[in-house]
């Protein structure tokens, strides 16, 4: 099978120039809620399976939304039923996601910690890191690691910024060894 980063793509395309720029946060709200249910191995299956109509896996995808989906929502999961490509959803969400903050000068900002980082302490980081990539407002994800050690890694896009102590210790050892 196709690449799916590469099948997902023009989807995600589409969809954004589709979307108007008031609608951005609501459409990637509904794609990220639709995506997390794609990602379960079970409802993959199920979603792949060939004997299972367009129309009843729209509506059984549909169904997972919280609140009453736009009817353009449920024009998009329709296509990609009929197109037997809701596999690649969450990788739609993913390249929505990011053509959505490129357009508004954001990046996430995936933060992984030792310890809960919140208040003040995720403001002041934010606000040091804001300035480490040009500016942009980051939108922080914080996940808790107690591996680190200490300290933080930080990934935005492709660029990874680790001060955990773990990572320390491994550059200590590495020239010690050396």
């Amino acid at each position: 099978m196709a690449d799916i980063a590469t099948i997902a793509r023009p989807y995600a395309e589409a969809l954004f120039a589709s979307a108007k720029s008031n609608d951005l946060s609501s459409w990637e709200k509904q794609l990220d809620e639709l995506a997390r249910y794609l990602e379960n191995n079970e409802l993959l299956t199920l979603v792949s399976n060939p004997k299972l109509g367009a129309d009843d896996l729209a509506k059984l995808v549909l169904g997972f939304l919280k609140s009453k989906p736009d009817e353009s929502i449920s024009a998009f999961i329709k296509l990609l039923a009929n197109n037997h490509r809701l596999i690649v959803l969450p990788e739609i969400a993913k390249q929505f996601t990011a053509m959505k903050n490129k357009s508004e000068g954001a990046a996430e900002a995936l933060i992984t910690s030792a310890f809960p980082l919140e208040g003040a302490a995720l403001n002041d980081l934010l606000v040091a890191l804001k300035k480490r990539f040009g500016g942009k407002e980051l939108r922080p994800t914080v996940v808790i690691n107690p591996n680190l050690i200490g300290g933080v890694r930080v990934q935005v896009g492709d660029e990874v910024l680790d001060g955990s102590v773990r990572a320390q210790l491994g550059h200590m050892h590495d020239r010690l060894i050396a």
